[in-house]
Order: C-alpha cells, then sequence, then structure tokens
C-alpha cells in the first residue's frame, strides 16, 4: 500500500461532489453495530491494513497522531479479553448499576478485533502550562479532551473504512476503569505509560443487522445560536434512561414506540 498519494479536489456543490457524499453518507448510515459475529470468517490482512490506513489519517490536535492500534488475532488473547468484560459484567449486576449491559462473551468470536491506545503524554503537545498549577490545571483537562477527540476521530474513521468493506462494528469503550488497564496492557504488550481506550470488533453478523433509533436533523442543529427547545433538563435526561435508553440501545428503529 502506497504512503502517499496524490491530493484530489473537487469542485464545491458540482455534480460530482454531490456523488461523492452520497457514497459517504450511503457508508456512514450503513455503519451498524452488531453484537453477535459469524465466528468461522477470517479477516484478510489487508483488510486490517486498509481500515487503520483510513484512522491514519484522521485529524489531531497538534498533528500529534496519540494512537496506536494492536490488532488481535490469537483466539487465546481474545478469550482472555472477553473473560474480563464478562466479570466487569457480573461486577455491574452486584453494583445495582441497572446499565442495559450487552453479552460480552462476543467479544471472543468476533473475527476483527482491534485494540486502541492513546498516548497521554501527548497533552505536552497542547497549550499546557505544565508547573502544576490551578491555571494548569484547567489547560490540562482541555489537552486531554483535545487527545481524546483526536483518538475518537481517528477511531470513527476506521469504522467507517470498515463499513465501507461491507463489515458490522461494536464499538466496545468500557475500558476506563484501572482494572481493565492492568488487564489488558500486559497482556497485550502495551506500555505502562499509554492507556487502553477502546476496542473495535468487525465482521460479517451472525444475523441481519438493523438501523437503530438516531435524532432527527433539527434536534442536534441550532443556527447562530443554541435552540433552547434542544435542551433537556436533568429530570428529562433522567426519565430518558428511565423510560427510552433501554429501547434504543438494542432495538430496531422501527420498533421504538
Amino acid at each position: 500500500m502506497s504512503e502517499t498519494s496524490a491530493i484530489t479536489s473537487v469542485e464545491i456543490g458540482s455534480a460530482e461532489a454531490l456523488r461523492r457524499y452520497e457514497t459517504f453518507m450511503t457508508v456512514a448510515r450503513n455503519r451498524l453495530t452488531t453484537r453477535q459475529f459469524r465466528p468461522d470468517y477470517v479477516v484478510p490482512r489487508e483488510h486490517y491494513e486498509m481500515i487503520l490506513e483510513a484512522a491514519r489519517h484522521a485529524p489531531s490536535g497538534a498533528n500529534a497522531q496519540p494512537w496506536h492500534y494492536i490488532i488481535v488475532t490469537e483466539p487465546e488473547l481474545k478469550r482472555r479479553i472477553a473473560d474480563y468484560f464478562v466479570e466487569e459484567q457480573r461486577l455491574r449486576a452486584k453494583l445495582k448499576m441497572k446499565f442495559p449491559t450487552p453479552n460480552y462473551r462476543g467479544l471472543e468470536t468476533a473475527p476483527g478485533f482491534i485494540v486502541v491506545a492513546a498516548d497521554f503524554r501527548f497533552i505536552r503537545a497542547f497549550p499546557v502550562l505544565m508547573d502544576g498549577s490551578a491555571l494548569d490545571l484547567q489547560y490540562r483537562e482541555n489537552a486531554e479532551r483535545i487527545l481524546l477527540q483526536s483518538v475518537a476521530a481517528s477511531t470513527m474513521s476506521a469504522h467507517l473504512a470498515a463499513a465501507a468493506l461491507g463489515y458490522n462494528v461494536w464499538w466496545v469503550t468500557a475500558i476506563g476503569q484501572e482494572a481493565a488497564q492492568n488487564e489488558m496492557k500486559p497482556l497485550l504488550g502495551i506500555p505502562e505509560d499509554l492507556a487502553v481506550i477502546d476496542i473495535m470488533l468487525f465482521g460479517p453478523p451472525l444475523k441481519p443487522p438493523y438501523k437503530r433509533w438516531k435524532k432527527a436533523l433539527p434536534q442536534i442543529m441550532s443556527w447562530n445560536r443554541f435552540d433552547p427547545a434542544n435542551h433537556m433538563t436533568l429530570e428529562q435526561i433522567e426519565d430518558w434512561i428511565k423510560t427510552t435508553r433501554h429501547k434504543v440501545m438494542y432495538r430496531d428503529e422501527a420498533k421504538i414506540d
């Protein structure tokens, strides 16, 4: 795969530009989540490379590119990572979190398996004082947001590339706890000063996928000033969690009442 490619431009608003937009939106709309994959499928090496080629072209703060991707193909590694998440699932139940947790055993049989790590030392590349002052803490908080947004942009590019290749994807994000870091970093040889951020699973779905509910465009878009109609009170958010969250997480959008 070529390291460089010619930059192509297109006239804004032209028929070619609109065609490219529609092609992109077909991919974006069909980036579907599934948590059960065909266990017999083997992802070709070149597909991993194509997906991460898209990831490496993502924007990042200070062009720091603070991400690393570890491709996991060994069944035993997948099983041990799945074991951790199953234990996390049980812990949530004991803690009575009332979160509709998915079946994490599906990690074990996912054909495509990529662990995403970030190097938080790169917050030094952003506007920070690094003197431990109260003002520095404010800047460091913003720097961490910049870094996380950067890694998210790269990961989303990978998801869209996988969707373009015809795969369904599962974005596993429940790994912020120290226990998750302690479990996975030694297992995968990840340096101590890096952090595991999330896991990207992909492959052909075991069952036909479905589209999940998405907010309508007017619910997320405002012009010049924030639209007050789109602001939810804390009470409304609590009610949404209680009455709606479990529906929109796991149901076909056509079956959301």
